[in-house]
């Protein structure tokens, strides 16, 4: 288990920064202006996730008849948003990166008012209403900066000042994104270890609508607001590709002694990248049919 310690709490930040860094060589100062002077994808992006997500899982929770702990996990892992994972699923799958990071930020810091909110609805809707829920805002803003916004201003300058460079260090830092996705898959398996079986059979039918409803809903929002096909498969990423490791800190700040609260969001936490798979790959097939929308 120190091993596994190890590598979550020393080598997973490491390779994050490395391939937030690889990110950052995709993307210019003009990305970001673009998403600026057309905020559509980012305004429809943060209702789906502040809003909409959040009523999906209380929905998902009555829909099954969830109670206690494992229906106020699922409201958690509902209403946590994205975070550098599905930065690198938008990188890997051809998407819109700078919407992505821009979504991730905004949603990020957005719900550390959201979450508590929310959280305590479902506390005291389907769980005991005993317990105050609150984020440590200062590590949260920390986390975003050091592992989001330096990597990526990192690696802008270094493509800014050698696109030669920026190139040809793109293609390998996508090849370690990759094997950190395989990696992550394995660590969250073994971390979780013999609860597996028990963790799938209570959370499992709920964590796997919550994260098709999060596709499909950010495709069709998309669509609806008249998005671009990478813009539509960006937003779909965000509200299908969650934070779980933010989900499971916050069912440790609620109840540390009861494992089932953080139940769901490691569930998802590892099921998440059996459907993020297939949008890298659907994402991919996009980008070799259609031109982009705008030179990368």
């Amino acid at each position: 288990m120190d091993g596994d310690s190890l590598l979550v709490g020393i080598g997973l930040p490491v390779a994050l920064f490395v391939i937030m860094t690889g990110i950052g060589l995709t993307l210019t100062t003009g990305d970001f202006r673009r998403e600026a002077a057309a905020p559509r994808g980012m305004v429809v992006g943060a209702i789906g996730q502040l809003l909409v997500m959040p009523l999906v899982g209380i929905g998902i929770v009555w829909l099954l008849g969830l109670q206690g702990v494992i229906a106020v996990g699922v409201v958690i892992a509902a209403t946590v948003p994205g975070g550098t994972t599905s930065n690198l699923i938008a990188f890997l799958g051809r998407a819109n990166v700078a919407l992505s990071i821009v979504l991730t930020v905004v949603a990020s810091l957005a719900t550390v008012v959201t979450i508590p909110i929310v959280v305590r609805f479902a506390l005291e809707r389907f769980g005991d209403g005993q317990r105050a829920v609150s984020l440590p805002v200062l590590q949260t803003v920390a986390q975003l900066v050091v592992i989001v916004l330096v990597p990526v201003l990192l690696g802008m300058w270094v493509r800014a000042r050698s696109p030669q460079l920026a190139a040809r260090a793109e293609r390998g830092v996508s090849l370690f994104g990759a094997v950190v996705l395989v990696v992550l898959i394995v660590g969250i398996a073994i971390e979780v270890g013999d609860e597996v079986p028990s963790f799938l059979r209570q959370a499992g039918p709920a964590v796997i609508l919550l994260n098709v409803a999060g596709l499909v809903i950010g495709g069709l929002i998309g669509w609806v607001a008249g998005l671009p096909k990478r813009d539509r498969i960006t937003i779909a990423v965000e509200l299908g590709v969650k934070n779980a490791t933010l989900g499971i800190l916050v069912a440790g700040l609620l109840r540390p002694l009861d494992p089932l609260y953080a139940a769901p969001s490691a569930v998802y936490g590892l099921l998440m990248y059996v459907s993020a798979v297939l949008v890298v790959l659907y994402g991919r097939r996009v980008a070799l049919m259609e031109v982009p929308d705008h030179p990368r």
